[in-house]
């Protein structure tokens, strides 16, 4: 199949062409010629004014609820959704039923996924069952394709664990994934610890959960010389304490949920369970110093956190309610909304493109010619309103139905194949 992509916008800090319009002609899944203007025969023609190009999307912290819970989400319906979001590359988590811990549900998911448009990596579980107790088969899991290891939103207490876990992993290069967590000091929280939490009643989960089990393991990583990554960081102090980290040269990487800096606590005052997430909402300093951390470079990507919940788990009393939200079809629209005016769409790009391919060792997928065609089309300045309507998703625990938000995708160019949203 021959595609031309009319005019684009290229972003991509690594193409020689950033920055300028091009037409791109893209033949058998690869890149053949970027030119002002292209005469050669085609198949489609994609030819949208405003369009922008970029390396695709990668999310890197995604539920698609398969094996197990698929009436929620499941692979197939979770990479529609991801197509519309603009992700050619999704990590799904680890905390599924069974979960992702041997070397045959990790082959489940590649197997289950391999026909679709958009690359499905599979995250293996640290830990046996997800319990913290004993390893997991990170290796034979690594051989089947696992692109990182973690427990998910359960913080590996026993530090000797997670000890053993950033040294064996070190022997292939691999990745531990963790959550930032004290649970001794969170569970049964249901919102962020301040004002409004007293306010409301609620038993709020503290900051300082967060940054204690932060502090901890850093000590680990200089111990052993590791490498970690966290997905999802909500707190001032915890981005303060990574920054201290990465200026002594410490092997960590960071990054934040597009919901995360779009609401703050205030969200929750009329107690809408649709709101209840983990991390929860933190207050306006927090998400202050987030959006300062993504512009000077301490948080490195950022992510949907993308967790399907059935109405009867969602819709309830907010104590009993499950937390998370759908948000992959929304994650760069929410983030793009919010962050245009503090950083460029080269920057952003680079949180939720370049940066997640650099951490997970996957492919540029630079736009050059000879190169894999593995694009996101989309607008940064187009502005559109989200209804349940458009939503791919099994479940419908969206907070941004009806939003007005800026930044529209158009479709993804992934495994030969061009997918229109």
């Amino acid at each position: 199949m021959k595609y031309i992509i009319r005019q684009a916008t290229i972003v991509d800090p690594n193409s020689e062409f950033n920055g300028t319009q091009q037409d791109i002609l893209i033949v058998d899944g690869k890149v053949a010629k970027i030119e002002t203007s292209i005469t050669d025969s085609f198949d489609q023609e994609v030819s949208i004014d405003g369009m922008h190009i970029s390396p695709g999307w990668v999310d890197m912290q995604a539920n698609f609820r398969d094996p197990g819970n698929e009436y929620k989400e499941d692979i197939t319906s979770g990479c529609k959704a991801a197509v519309k979001g603009g992700f050619t590359g999704v990590c799904i988590q680890s905390s599924t039923h069974p979960a992702l811990d041997t070397k045959s549900a990790i082959e489940h998911v590649k197997r289950v996924s391999e026909n679709q448009p958009v690359h499905v990596y599979p995250i293996g579980a640290i830990t046996s069952a997800r319990e913290g107790k004993e390893l997991a088969e990170l290796y034979d899991m690594h051989q089947s394709g696992a692109i990182a290891f973690s427990d998910d939103k359960r913080f590996i207490q026993n530090p000797k664990l997670l000890e053993l876990a950033l040294n064996y992993v070190k022997n292939f290069n691999g990745l531990i994934i963790h959550f930032a967590d004290t649970p001794q000091l969170s569970t049964n929280g249901m919102m962020n610890e301040g004002e409004n939490s007293v306010y409301l009643g609620m038993k709020g989960i503290p900051a300082i959960a967060e940054e204690m089990a932060i502090t901890r393991d850093m000590f680990l990583l200089e111990y052993t010389q590791g490498k970690i990554h966290y997905n999802l960081l909500s707190t001032k102090g915890a981005v303060e304490l990574i920054k201290k980290a990465k200026e002594k040269n410490q092997q960590v990487t960071s990054g934040v949920a597009a919901h995360q800096f779009y609401f703050t606590d205030d969200s929750l005052m009329e107690f809408d369970s649709i709101h209840k997430v983990n991390p929860p909402y933190r207050e306006q300093t927090d998400v202050d110093s987030i959006i300062q951390a993504l512009t000077d470079g301490t948080l490195d990507i950022i992510c949907s956190d993308h967790s399907p919940e059935d109405i009867e788990n969602k819709i309830l009393e907010f104590e009993y309610a499950k937390n998370g939200i759908i948000n992959i079809q929304t994650a760069f629209p929410v983030a793009n909304t919010i962050l245009r005016k503090s950083i460029s769409i080269m920057q952003l790009i680079e949180k939720i493109s370049i940066n997640p391919r650099k951490i997970l060792g996957l492919n540029p997928a630079t736009i050059e010619e000879g190169a894999i065609a593995e694009f996101t089309l989309f607008n940064p300045n187009e502005g559109y309103v989200f209804n349940e309507k458009d939503n791919e998703s099994k479940s419908k625990n969206s907070p941004f139905f009806n939003q007005q938000l800026t930044g529209k995708v158009y479709g993804i160019i992934s495994k030969g194949k061009l997918a229109l949203s």
